[in-house]
C-alpha cells in the first residue's frame, strides 16, 4: 500500500522550537456514490454552460472573471491577478498563538480534520508538542495561509500524531438565538421527564464509529443495483411525529419496551447470524454490478 499523499507541508512553531511537518485529509466524501445529469429523452450526459443572463450567448472560460455585486445590478471585477495579490502571502508555518483549555472551543466551529504528522528530522520535536499538550491537557490554536484562506487551526492531541481541525469564523457561525426565537417556554409534567430519564438510561452506551453505516448511501447502492437487475425497490414509510396529546401514552410503551428488551439480551448465536447477513450483503453490494462512483 502507498503512502498517502499530503495535502500541504510546512512547520509548527512554538515558541522557538520549529518542527516539520505534513498535512493529510483526515474525513473525505470521495467513496460516495455520485451521479451525473443525464438528458431524459436521450439518455446522453449534460453539459454545463455559463449563459450570458441578458444575450442569452455561451460565455467562454477566458471570458469568466469574478465580479462582487454592489447592488441595482452594477459589479465591481476582480482579475484573477488581483486577488492572488489580496490573499496574505503563506510562509508554509502553523503558527502556535496559544495553548488553551482541550474543551474551551464550542463545536459549532469546527470546520474540517486533518492529521498532522512530522516529517524527517522532526520527530523528536513533534513527539514533544505532542506529549507536553497531553500532559498539560490543552489544545494549541494556530494560524496559516491553507488553500489559499488565512485559516485559524485547533491542534490536539491524537493517538501518535497531532489532528488540526480548520475552524469557522465568528461571521460565519449563524447566531441559536436566531435558529430558536420561536421556541416556546414549555413546561413538561415530572412524569413524562422521569420515563425519559429511563428510557435514557436504557439507552446509555458509548460511540463507535465503525459499528453507524451510511443508511442513505445504503439506500441508493440498493435504489440503483434494484434499477440495474429490473427488480422493485421498498418505499420507506414515512415517519409521522408524535402528537402532544400521545406524547405521555408513547413515554410510556417506549418504557415498557426498554424494560422488555433490557430482560431479553440478544443471544450470541443471533448476533453473529446477523452479522453474518450484514457481510454478506456488503460482499453482495461489492459484486461487479454494484453502483459505485459515476463521475
Amino acid at each position: 500500500m502507498s503512502a498517502p499523499r499530503s495535502n500541504w507541508k510546512g512547520y509548527i512553531t512554538f515558541g522557538e522550537v520549529t518542527c516539520p511537518v505534513a498535512l493529510y485529509t483526515a474525513a473525505s466524501s470521495s467513496d460516495r456514490i455520485r451521479f451525473n445529469i443525464l438528458n431524459r429523452k436521450t439518455g446522453n450526459r449534460v453539459r454545463r454552460d455559463f449563459i450570458d443572463s441578458e444575450t442569452g450567448d455561451a460565455v467562454e472560460h477566458d471570458d469568466q472573471v469574478k465580479g462582487y455585486e454592489t447592488g441595482n445590478g452594477r459589479y465591481v471585477v476582480l482579475e484573477p491577478e488581483e486577488i492572488a495579490a489580496a490573499i496574505p502571502d503563506s510562509d508554509k508555518t502553523l503558527a502556535i498563538d496559544a495553548f488553551i483549555p482541550c474543551d474551551e472551543i464550542d463545536d459549532v466551529y469546527f470546520d474540517k480534520p486533518y492529521y498532522l504528522a512530522p516529517q524527517q528530522s522532526g520527530e523528536e520535536a513533534f513527539a514533544l508538542l505532542r506529549d507536553g499538550m497531553k500532559e498539560a491537557k490543552v489544545a494549541a490554536i494556530a494560524s496559516t495561509v491553507l488553500f489559499r484562506r488565512l485559516r485559524t487551526v485547533l491542534i490536539r492531541p491524537y493517538g501518535d500524531g497531532l489532528i488540526g481541525t480548520t475552524l469557522n469564523y465568528d461571521y460565519e457561525v449563524r447566531s441559536a438565538e436566531e435558529a430558536f426565537d420561536d421556541m416556546p417556554d414549555i413546561k413538561i409534567d415530572k412524569e413524562m421527564l422521569d420515563l425519559a430519564a429511563h428510557i435514557i438510561g436504557t439507552k446509555k452506551g458509548s460511540y463507535d464509529a465503525s459499528k453507524f453505516d451510511d443508511r442513505y448511501e445504503e439506500a441508493l447502492a440498493e435504489l440503483v443495483r434494484a434499477k440495474i437487475e429490473g427488480k422493485p425497490f421498498k418505499k420507506v414509510k414515512a415517519v409521522k411525529a408524535s402528537k402532544p396529546s400521545d406524547l405521555l401514552q408513547a413515554l410510556k410503551d417506549s418504557a415498557g419496551a426498554s424494560k422488555k428488551s433490557a430482560s431479553k439480551p440478544k443471544s450470541a448465536k443471533s448476533a453473529n447470524s446477523n452479522s453474518s447477513s450484514k457481510k454478506a450483503a456488503k460482499q453482495s453490494g461489492s459484486s461487479s454490478s454494484s453502483p459505485r462512483k459515476t463521475g
